[in-house]
């Protein structure tokens, strides 16, 4: 029994040390990344949707993973200081899940073309979802000390720390079906709105795939009545929740924007009115004259482009030179509406 205890114990540090290092890794790789969010925005005032939830899961996941992991690594707490405490890390745990949802309700509206009756499903389904999120997170939760550190435990005669988690699930599979099944109806006109169509289709299922598989490891954790191996992945839930909410924003904006290595700098100009009249005052000067006796005379702004009488219109040159250096073919855009409204 004290072996199982003491691995089970084991085990939980690892995964809480590997779920920080993975998160650090990621932070530091997509640092360019956050850096082109803040670049494009136009004032600090006036940041994009997208910029706006890409700030909240990634700062709101470091303090939910600062807090939990301090709490479990700590050696100093006891029962009453606990009590103040134990409840901190998983209300940022719902917070997190809270803005992770929305990234991925916002995503699959956008998607379904902003429908009305897509809209209000969604909207229903997110508060059905966090009401049941934050009543099972902190129902019958009770703070646990062991060898000075601090955590919540579901220790009463119902476990229900474990249907959090089953409601997270359940969300993702409806959100994910909705939009995968919208994208599966776009008929692309190009190639970049169809490899724009297969991110996005790659991106939600490896989503729920991925943080799937987070959840069902935590569902079962947190269904165990041994309060040592409850929290064991819950610090890989933070990780796994943060890097793959974000890395969704990170993909649609970065599909949406030109490619600057595929442009070209193409001209495409027209005549202006001005231009036109002065053209016309040109070629007017030198068409055949075949003037009756009640013809006008030619007004003021016409003699300026008389030529000399010493030039005929055989020998006249004009300075005007053109160069065909090779054809462009403009694609058409049919761009799902959501690409370019909140991702920027």
């Amino acid at each position: 029994m004290e072996s199982s205890i003491t691995n089970s114990v084991t085990s939980e540090k690892y995964l809480r040390i590997a779920s920080i290092s993975i998160a650090t890794y990621d932070y530091i790789l997509t640092l360019p990344a956050e850096w082109r969010f803040y670049r494009n925005q136009s004032s600090i005032f006036h940041l994009s949707l997208a910029c706006v939830l890409f700030i909240l899961i990634r700062y709101v996941s470091i303090i939910a993973m600062v807090v939990s992991n301090y709490g479990y690594f700590s050696t100093t707490y006891t029962q009453q200081t606990c009590q103040q405490y134990y409840l901190v890390a998983p209300i940022f745990k719902a917070i997190q899940t809270m803005i992770s949802q929305v990234t991925l309700g916002v995503r699959t509206f956008h998607i379904a073309k902003r429908e009305r009756r897509i809209g209000i499903i969604l909207l229903l389904l997110y508060l059905l979802s966090t009401s049941a999120e934050w009543f099972t997170d902190l129902f019958h939760g009770t703070p646990s000390v062991v060898d000075g550190n601090c955590t919540l435990t579901n220790s009463g005669k119902i476990l229900s720390t474990w249907f959090y988690y089953l409601a997270v699930i359940l969300y993702d599979v409806v959100i994910v079906t909705i939009s995968t099944i919208h994208l599966l109806r776009y008929n692309p006109l190009s190639s970049r709105v169809e490899q724009l169509i297969r991110v996005l289709i790659y991106d939600g299922i490896g989503y729920f795939i991925v943080l799937s598989a987070s959840n069902v490891l935590n569902l079962v954790f947190y269904h165990t009545p041994n309060i040592q191996t409850q929290t064991a992945g819950a610090s890989v839930g933070y990780a796994v929740t943060w890097i793959m909410t974000q890395r969704i924003l990170i993909n649609v904006r970065e599909n949406i924007k030109p490619d600057p290595q595929h442009l070209e700098n193409v001209i495409v100009a027209r005549p202006t009115h001005g231009a036109q009249k002065k053209m016309s005052g040109l070629r007017s000067q030198f068409e055949p004259k075949s003037h009756s006796k009640g013809s006008t005379s030619k007004s003021a702004g016409d003699a300026e482009f008389r030529p000399p009488s010493h030039c005929t219109s055989n020998d006249m040159e004009l300075d005007i030179h053109v160069r065909v250096e090779r054809s462009v073919m403009v694609d058409y855009k049919d761009e799902p509406e959501h690409s370019s409204s909140w991702a920027e």
